[in-house]
């Protein structure tokens, strides 16, 4: 492995953080874009096969996924309440450029068939639908102790179910504004159940998504893409369910011209990772 892994694997964990505390965003969409979920989906189902190597590869991501946590929840909270736009619309210009990879991935094991095909528009019409009125179906919880301990579990969930945006389901539990003051703040009655709900999420479901993985690599990526692309567009689009969803009241010209200019940004940093992912293989 080249020296200079260990800083990409570092800036992975950045990356992947953003899928924990961005709405509409997926920390398992992002570690696959990054070319690392099948192994630590592996990982995380055999804790205790390949423990040492495992450990220290994934090591700099955990460390970046931390500080990621730490350092960007701060100025996240306060760009997502002055620059909610811009900011949003620079995050799907990334997601919209790491599609090519995730296209790409999904027919590397087997060709692209009509059910794949079928997975795909049901999760795009489907799984966005659902997301869009999940307000209406799910209620709030309480930001307590119990309460962090699910928001653990979800985030777990968003990194081991590619597509899942834990981030929504907490806005629309009443979790989300609690977590990432808690996040900012380093406070440890947020970090520790949520680290509880986490790995009682992975002890659980990661045997399951890995076999998943496995037998039906082809219909879980068209799943992915579908859900992606859906999660993608409900970020840009105003929800009448939810207080914390983009809005476009009172932009101005300049707004669209810098959401569109970072859109465009977020498009080329996103193929500058996957031909970086590539080069490192």
């Amino acid at each position: 492995m080249k020296r200079d892994n260990f800083l990409i694997r570092f800036f992975k964990g950045v990356i992947i953080a953003l899928g924990f505390i961005l709405p509409g965003v997926s920390g398992g969409v992002l570690a696959a874009i990054m070319g690392i979920y099948e192994r630590l989906l592996s990982f995380m189902a055999h804790v205790r096969q390949n423990f040492k190597r495992d450990f220290l590869y994934f090591l700099p991501i955990g460390l970046g996924g931390i500080v990621g946590i730490g350092v960007l929840s701060k100025p996240l909270e306060y760009l997502l309440a002055h620059y909610q736009m811009i900011v949003l619309w620079g995050f799907a210009g990334t997601i919209i450029g790491t599609l090519p990879t995730l296209i790409k991935e999904s027919t590397s094991r087997t060709n692209r068939d009509k059910v794949d095909i079928v997975w795909f528009f049901s999760m795009f019409i489907g799984g966005g639908l659902f997301l869009f009125f999940m307000s209406e179906i799910f209620g709030t919880i309480p930001a307590n102790f119990f309460g962090f301990i699910i928001a653990g579990a979800l985030i777990a969930l968003g990194v081991l179910v590619p597509g899942l945006s834990p981030s929504n389901l907490l806005i629309i539990l009443g979790l989300y504004t609690p977590m990432l003051q808690g996040f900012k703040n380093f406070d440890p009655l947020v970090f520790i159940p949520i680290a509880i709900g986490g790995i009682i999420s992975i002890l659980t479901f990661s045997k399951a998504m890995e076999s998943l993985i496995k037998h039906h690599h082809s219909r879980v990526y068209h799943f992915i893409l579908g859900i992606v692309l859906a999660s993608t567009v409900l970020i840009l689009i105003p929800s009448p369910y939810s207080t914390e969803s983009i809005s476009y009241v009172g932009v101005s010209g300049m707004d669209w011209i810098l959401s569109i200019a970072f859109f465009i940004l977020g498009c080329l940093l996103a193929l500058w990772m996957s031909n970086l992912e590539e080069k490192y293989k």
